[in-house]
């Protein structure tokens, strides 16, 4: 005779069997919907499902509303998972999984956050700083801004801005580390420290041209520049 314990395992089994397969499904509205209503369930034996499904996801919309979701969930039960899936060897898995602890802001994450700043993916990276500005706890963004000041003249516009805006949002944090960076040997790191700069005082001024510009005067040489 089946007990009112079993039956509501078998529930949860059945509930949980259904949200992993609409989240895989071809069609991403499907998927959509999925997340959607996990994120209204707030549903924490779901954790697992959303984290799996972050990792793989393509579609954005699908992703944000995953992330939602696992926001809608006690931070007890997702950052644990979200935290050891910054080990994964996926790269997505990381970088997803970054930018949700951003989202949640549980400060508890910040040791790990602040060790992948430095990530060889771009993505990776791009995450961690976001998340790592987000996380960082008062008294500690001196040391944050040194940190992320060492990837300065890092990868294309895109990367660039994204580390300019990190920094400029910790404002006077950031200034010893820029104004160095911009006496710097290496055009490409003088020209992101100055736009950088430039975004921290007027966040409306033009980043593009002046970091593309400087590209454009370093590619020109050497001796061109001490003429």
């Amino acid at each position: 005779m089946r007990t009112h314990h079993d039956l509501s395992a078998r529930n949860i089994e059945s509930r949980s069997t259904r949200l992993v397969e609409a989240l895989s499904a071809a069609d991403a509205s499907v998927r959509l919907r999925a997340a959607l209503e996990s994120g209204t369930a707030a549903d924490p034996a779901a954790v697992t499902a959303l984290v799996d499904r972050c990792a793989v996801e393509p579609d954005f919309f699908v992703l944000d509303m995953l992330t939602w979701a696992l926001c809608r969930l006690p931070a007890g039960v997702t950052v644990p998972r979200l935290l050891a899936e910054l080990g994964s060897d996926v790269m997505q898995a990381r970088s997803q999984a970054l930018h949700t602890l951003s989202k949640i802001g549980d400060p508890i994450a910040w040791p790990e956050v602040s060790a992948m700043l430095h990530d060889e993916h771009d993505e990776v990276a791009r995450s961690a700083w976001r998340a790592a500005v987000a996380l960082v706890p008062p008294g500690s963004e001196s040391g944050l801004a040194a940190a992320l000041g060492a990837e300065l003249g890092r990868g294309d516009h895109d990367l660039q801005l994204s580390l300019g805006r990190a920094l400029a949002a910790l404002d006077e944090a950031a200034v010893p580390v820029l104004h160095a960076a911009m006496n710097s040997s290496d055009p490409r790191v003088r020209a992101h420290a100055e736009a950088t700069e430039r975004i921290r005082v007027d966040p409306d001024s033009a980043f593009v041209l002046s970091v593309e510009s400087a590209k454009h005067v370093a590619a020109l040489g050497a001796d061109w520049i001490r003429e």
